[in-house]
């Protein structure tokens, strides 16, 4: 019996199937590409070989208050020789397309693992971070592998999956700081699901439970700075010191709405604002990102979606976090992407019309990532206009002096010298 509730036509199975693999072979074709560098990447670039042969301790490498966790990675394989943008890219695509296998495995029947591969395979943020040097498919990675081993321990009630949940979670965390998030999401998911056993012990051992979490708690506050938790949390209190708080928080929202409206529609909004009027580009982007919430917070409340109470939680506390980030970038909402994947294939639609327009979405979905990944390749594979394009030529310059030699532009009056000098020895 086929394990899912309507199962595809045998054709329409295989088509998905296929499509999935030649979508994999494109990301895989991605190791052949040039380094994509990114302010970040430097950053960690930087710390990583401030641990590897030292740096000052004033530099801003040994200062810098990125986590550890994605360094490490850099560390490790710098130790084994093989730190390039081959090992690079060949990583993110294990750790993509075990998120593939660890999430579609949570939702089980809910979901169609190979239409769900390619929901997941062809967002251009997947696309755009498998190829870069950044902690996003480390932290989705880590992040789906705890939230599967949750999943286990709730199945077959073995502590042993329970550990591994708790394990990957702290990596999660080490990886980038925003992965707290999962941490309570667990904790809570564990006494919703034992509810009915744990109000007698509450009731019986209230005091002791409520000493043990003012320790948990005293032990979370002691290691926030290990975790880089204060850093953010200076961050944050820094951008709403000046200027009425209110007012920031709203324009902050805005902003992470219009993020959201980006992670819709799978596309980055730079690509539609110049041929929209005025405001109206970014006053639509806004409007669809709370479109997008709200249809997030209706499958998560709905009873007929079956999504797990872990995972709403999980997507709580994240989402509380980033709405209150000061910043604006769509890359704070790709860690949720292979969860925004699962609901939108969960989604009880009510009507034959709403799953009519659904299957539109999903085409222009589809549509929209061929043309990202197809662009990502003919990009990588052209080192000419790569320099000129990539990070909206801000490293073109060196970029030309490692691929070339030296700029190709005549107004070239500036190439840093310690971008050239990465780009030689890990590209």
């Amino acid at each position: 019996m086929d394990p899912r509730p309507n199962p595809l036509p045998a054709w329409q199975d295989r088509l998905f199937m296929l499509t999935a693999i030649g979508m994999a072979l494109v990301y895989l074709a991605g190791c052949f590409t040039p380094l994509h560098l990114h302010f970040d990447s430097i950053r960690y670039y930087d710390i990583k070989d401030c641990i590897e042969f030292g740096c000052p301790p004033d530099s801003f490498a040994a200062t810098d208050f990125l986590p550890y966790g994605y360094t490490f990675l850099l560390v490790g394989l710098s130790k084994l020789g093989i730190l390039s943008a081959f090992s690079i890219v060949l990583v993110n695509c294990i750790y993509l397309f075990g998120t593939v296998f660890f999430i579609s495995r949570i939702f089980g029947r809910r979901v169609h693992p190979y239409l769900y591969a390619l929901i997941l395979l062809f967002h251009w943020l997947m696309i755009k971070f498998t190829v870069h040097p950044l902690s996003e498919l480390q932290y989705i990675f880590f992040s789906s592998a705890s939230l599967y081993c949750f999943h286990q321990y709730l199945q077959r009630k073995s502590f042993l999956f329970l550990g591994l949940a708790v394990v990957f979670s702290l990596f999660t965390v080490l990886t980038r700081t925003v992965g707290i998030a999962l941490l309570p999401a667990l904790v809570l998911g564990a006494l919703w699901h034992h509810r009915k056993q744990l109000i007698p012990i509450i009731q019986k051992h209230k005091f002791k439970l409520i000493l043990g979490g003012v320790v948990l708690l005293a032990g979370m506050y002691f290691s926030a700075t290990q975790l880089k938790v204060t850093s953010y949390t200076s961050s944050l209190k820094e951008n709403y010191a000046g200027g009425s708080r209110l007012q920031l928080f709203i324009d902050n929202l805005l902003l992470h709405f219009r993020e959201l409206g980006e992670v819709l529609i799978n596309m980055p909004a730079g690509k539609l604002l110049d041929f929209l009027p005025g405001t109206a580009g970014i006053a639509l982007f806004v409007v669809l990102g709370l479109l997008f919430l709200g249809w997030i917070t209706w499958v998560c409340i709905s009873r007929k979606a079956g999504i797990p109470v872990y995972i709403k939680l999980y997507l709580l506390f994240y989402a509380f976090i980033i709405l209150n980030w000061p910043y604006y970038d769509p890359r704070f909402w790709a860690p949720l992407v292979p969860l925004f994947a699962a609901i939108l294939l969960c989604t009880p639609w009510p009507r034959p019309v709403f799953r009519s327009l659904a299957k539109v979405y999903i085409g222009f979905y589809l549509l929209v990532g061929a043309a990202a990944a197809v662009y990502s390749l003919k990009l990588g594979f052209n080192k000419a206009e790569f320099a000129g394009k990539h990070a909206a030529g801000v490293y073109r310059n060196e970029y030309e002096t490692h691929f070339f030699g030296k700029p190709l532009s005549d107004t070239a009056t500036h190439v840093d010298a310690h971008i050239v000098d990465l780009l030689n020895k890990y590209d």
